[in-house]
C-alpha cells in the first residue's frame, strides 16, 4: 500500500470514528431530553393532583363537596 493510499484510509478510519462519536452523542442527547420530558411530565401530574386536592379540601371546609 503506497501512501496516498494509507493517508486515504486512516482519513476514512478517522472519518468513521467520527461519525460514529456523534452518533453516539446524539443518542445520549435524545435519551437525556426524553429524560426532561418525563421528569417534566411527572411533575405537572403531581402539581395538578396537588391543586385538585387543595381544591376538594376548600370544597370539604366550605360545605360545597358534592
Amino acid at each position: 500500500m503506497n501512501q496516498s493510499h494509507s493517508n486515504s484510509f486512516q482519513a476514512g478510519q478517522a472519518q468513521g470514528q467520527a461519525q460514529e462519536k456523534t452518533s453516539q452523542m446524539v443518542d445520549k442527547a435524545r435519551e437525556t431530553a426524553q429524560s426532561a420530558m418525563d421528569s417534566m411530565q411527572q411533575a405537572g401530574q403531581q402539581m395538578q393532583a396537588k391543586a385538585q386536592g387543595a381544591a376538594d379540601a376548600m370544597k370539604d371546609t366550605m360545605g360545597m363537596k358534592k
